[in-house]
């Protein structure tokens, strides 16, 4: 099994599929598994985010 992506790395193949879309340099028969694989990566950056979130607010309940 694959290790899950790590943000930056979702981040960014993010950006490089915005990119693509926005320049019209996907082909209409693969524009489909790009959005879906959009779909994918801004569920992974959304799920890291809020695990930070609640990290942070964790560790800083310490300090109060």
């Amino acid at each position: 099994m694959s290790e899950p992506l790590q943000y930056t790395t979702a981040f960014r193949e993010l950006n490089a599929i915005a990119a693509e879309i926005e320049e019209g340099e996907i082909p209409v028969d693969e524009l489909i598994e790009k959005v879906k694989r959009s779909v994918a990566l801004i569920r992974i950056c959304k799920e890291i985010l809020v695990a930070t979130e609640a990290n942070v607010t964790d560790a800083l309940k310490d300090l109060l």
